[in-house]
Order: structure tokens, then C-alpha cells, then sequence
């Protein structure tokens, strides 16, 4: 897809974005998901976020948000969701978010285990290559089912919150159903019954059986958070500092017992009063117990649980999950300069642009056997995965925030580029 149509296509979501008066009660912002993700595809369907500011007098804070998201993608990808968050619904000032989620991947992306270990061949996918296989040799499908609520109390001060929560997530994988992408084309596409990476990591014992189809793992979560924002969708001061610890017991209904901790540290600075800040984000990850594949790229949080290391929302430019391990980091730097503010029908609007750098890596390896009769080519020992790139912001109201985000990759073993648009700054 050319750039002249994305550019366009992400004027048509300016175009839909509206609101009402925001500084008090509702306040809306929605886009017709008209975006383009270089993980998922050209993406089409409905993403909307709904504001109540109450009387308004913790502007641009608000009282609670619902965000609920229907989207299809051309790369076999859909996302049903309903994500809510408050902080005056509960007595006590205790806030709670919840989530719930339906998401459907024909061809989600798998690279193997420990990163650079698992080496990425890209004429495997090249049609036009003499070593092509399939454009699915590192794919897999992937279903999941995901409801979980996390309740935050503070202690001691307002900037210190205890966590606690739950998850049920019931995840069904399975190899790539090339007849069903190839249906309704008037030649196939892909070839069928092309073994792929995943289909090989199972018959070399890489995968397990009691995990290759997937499972439910079941959650508990516990945590400290230290908050100091001045405003949560962009601060442009404070520390948003986390400690969680979410187990996955078999009393809970989990097919797996292990156990999850990670430890995230944000802060931003301002360094022009208003319009220019600089944030960074560092992240620990580390799993100990039985834990199964599918549950690997899975990094938690105090508000929104993504999927990394690469992509849209950890390593912008490198492959989506190209760095998946028992133990992993990441660290992300970023300029943000807000250039332009004005006014539009009652609403306050601003202009953003923001440079970034993105790195990560595998610390502990996921135990496995050799993996170098799988990575046939270019296969090294697991060293930093870099990418860096710029991108644009166009703020609604302090919140509803139209994302775009370049980023490149440093090394071909990660990818080239990839190319994002969506919602809210990464951290």
C-alpha cells in the first residue's frame, strides 16, 4: 500500500474524530479504523473512546473511560474489545480496570525462541526466492479469549497503590489452515501442507503436546505501583513505576502452573514547559514454572497487558514477537515536542511529533534443545535488538490520542521497518 493512500486514509480518521464538551461530563473521540499496521495488515472496522470528566474539575483527568474496538485486518487478524477504567465507580477510591477481549489471528507471527538463537530466513517467505517454502513459515493461528479486572487501592499516600487481580484466558493454537486463506482465490496462494516454523518446533519436541494447541491459564495478580504522573495519556512530569507478580495456579483452572514476574519503570521529563518532554521506559520480565509457549510474548501491566518484544507496542520497526525468551528486557527512549494547539468546535486539539529509540533482548533463554537444526540460516548467539524512528500525534482533548509511529530496524535479522497507526503514545 502506497504512503500517499495511508497518509489519506489517516486524514479520514481525523475527519471522524468529534467530541462533545469534554472539560465536563462525556466526552467522545472515535476513528472508522482506517489504519495500517506493518504486523497486521490494512486494518478496517470501528474504534471508539468515550470520556467522562465528571464536573470536570480533575480536567484533563477523568472519572472513568470505555473503549470498546471491532476491527478486521487483511493479514487474517480481528479484535473484539471492551476495555473499561475508573477511578470513582468503586467506593473507597479504589480503581479498577477491566478488559474483555475475543481476538482472532489466522497468521500470527512466530520466530522461535531466545531471538537472534532462532534465526530469521526472509526468503523463506519471498515467493520470487529459489528457498521459498510459504509466506506462512512463521505464522501460526491463535485464538484467545481474554477477561481480566485489576483492582488498584492507595497506601501510605495517593502515589503508592497496592494491585490486585484476576484473568481468565482460554488460548487455542493451531498451524496455519492454508485451504480455508487460499478458499475463494481464483489460484492458491499458499501451498499447502508447507510445514512451517511452528509445525516444525513441534515435531522436533521444541513444543510440547500438552501445550501446542493451546490452553487456559488462569491468573492471579499482585503488585505495588508508584504514580506520580501529571497527566496519564502524556505526562510531561512524573514516575509511573511498577512491581507485579501474576501466578497461574491449578486451583484457578490453569493447564499450567507458573508464574510471572515483571518490574516496569517510566519516567518523563519536561524540558520545554508544555511542549516539549522526554520519557523513557525500562522493563524486566522473567518466568519460572511450566510456562508454555503462547504465553511467552505476553508482557503484563498495571493497565493494558501487549504483546512483545517486537512491534507496534514494545520494539517499533522489528518483527511483531521476534524476541521471546523465559527472561527478557527493553528499553525505549523518547523525544516528545508538541508543536501546534488550537481550538476546533469547543474541543482543544494539539500537534505532536516524537523521535524514539527501542531496544531489547533475551536474558534467559527459553530451555529448549539445540535450535540449529530449525534456524537453518544465519543463527548467532542472542546479543541487543535496536530500532529507532519518529513518528506524529493528533491529540483530541488531552486523551483521545491518533498514533503514528516509523520505526526501522537496525539488524535484517529483526526485520526492515514497520509502520503503525493507532491510538495512545506507547507509555
Amino acid at each position: 500500500m502506497s504512503r500517499k493512500i495511508l497518509f489519506g486514509l489517516l486524514i479520514l480518521s481525523m475527519v471522524f474524530a468529534f467530541g462533545q464538551d469534554a472539560k465536563t461530563g462525556w466526552g467522545f473521540g472515535g476513528v472508522p479504523a482506517v489504519a495500517y499496521n506493518s504486523d497486521t495488515g490494512f486494518l478496517y472496522g470501528i474504534v471508539f473512546e468515550a470520556y467522562n470528566y465528571g464536573d470536570g474539575s480533575r480536567y484533563p483527568d477523568y472519572d472513568y473511560t470505555i473503549k470498546p474496538t471491532w476491527t478486521r485486518t487483511t493479514k487474517g487478524s480481528g479484535a473484539n474489545e471492551l476495555f473499561f477504567d475508573s477511578k470513582s465507580l468503586l467506593p473507597n477510591d479504589i480503581r479498577i480496570t477491566s478488559y474483555l477481549g475475543y481476538l482472532t489471528e489466522q497468521a500470527l507471527p512466530f520466530y522461535g525462541f531466545n531471538g537472534y538463537e532462532a534465526g530469521y530466513t526472509s526468503s523463506f517467505e519471498n515467493a520470487d526466492s529459489g528457498s521459498y517454502r510459504t509466506r506462512m513459515y512463521y505464522r501460526h493461528e491463535r485464538n484467545t479469549l481474554r477477561l481480566t479486572a485489576d483492582f488498584q487501592k492507595s497506601v501510605i499516600n495517593e502515589n503508592i497503590r497496592v494491585i490486585a487481580g484476576f484473568g481468565y484466558i482460554d488460548t487455542q493454537v493451531d498451524t496455519v489452515d492454508e485451504s480455508g486463506l487460499n478458499e475463494g482465490k481464483e489460484e492458491d496462494l499458499l501451498p499447502v501442507n508447507e510445514p512451517t516454523l511452528y509445525d516444525e518446533y513441534i515435531s522436533a519436541g521444541y513444543i510440547g503436546a500438552a501445550e501446542a494447541k493451546g490452553g487456559l491459564t488462569n491468573y492471579i495478580k499482585l503488585g505495588l505501583v508508584y504514580d506520580t504522573r501529571d497527566n496519564e495519556p502524556n505526562p510531561m512530569s512524573g514516575i509511573w513505576t511498577e512491581a507485579l507478580l501474576t501466578t497461574y495456579p491449578g486451583f484457578m483452572g490453569s493447564n499450567f502452573s507458573f508464574t510471572t514476574f515483571t518490574a516496569t519503570h517510566r519516567q518523563y521529563f519536561t524540558l520545554i514547559e508544555d511542549d516539549l518532554s522526554f520519557a523513557y521506559r525500562l522493563g524486566y520480565q522473567q518466568n519460572f514454572g511450566d510456562t508454555p509457549f503462547f504465553m511467552l510474548p505476553w508482557y503484563q501491566s498495571s493497565f493494558k497487558v501487549t504483546e512483545g518484544l517486537g512491534g507496534s507496542k514494545s520494539l517499533r520497526g522489528i518483527l511483531k514477537n521476534r524476541i521471546v525468551g523465559n527472561t527478557i528486557v527493553l528499553a525505549n527512549l523518547e523525544a516528545r515536542w508538541k508543536f501546534f494547539r488550537t481550538v476546533v468546535g469547543g474541543q482543544n486539539l494539539y500537534l505532536a511529533l516524537n523521535g524514539f529509540g527501542d531496544f531489547g533482548q533475551v536474558v534467559t533463554p527459553y530451555e529448549v534443545n539445540d535450535l540449529s537444526g530449525i534456524a537453518k540460516e544465519k543463527a548467532a548467539e542472542e546479543g541487543l535488538h535496536l530500532s529507532y524512528g519518529g513518528g506524529l500525534r493528533i491529540v483530541l482533548n488531552e486523551n483521545f490520542i491518533i498514533a503514528v509511529d516509523y520505526g526501522m530496524a537496525s539488524n535484517v535479522q529483526d526485520g526492515n521497518s514497520g509502520l503503525y497507526i493507532g491510538l495512545g503514545y506507547l507509555y
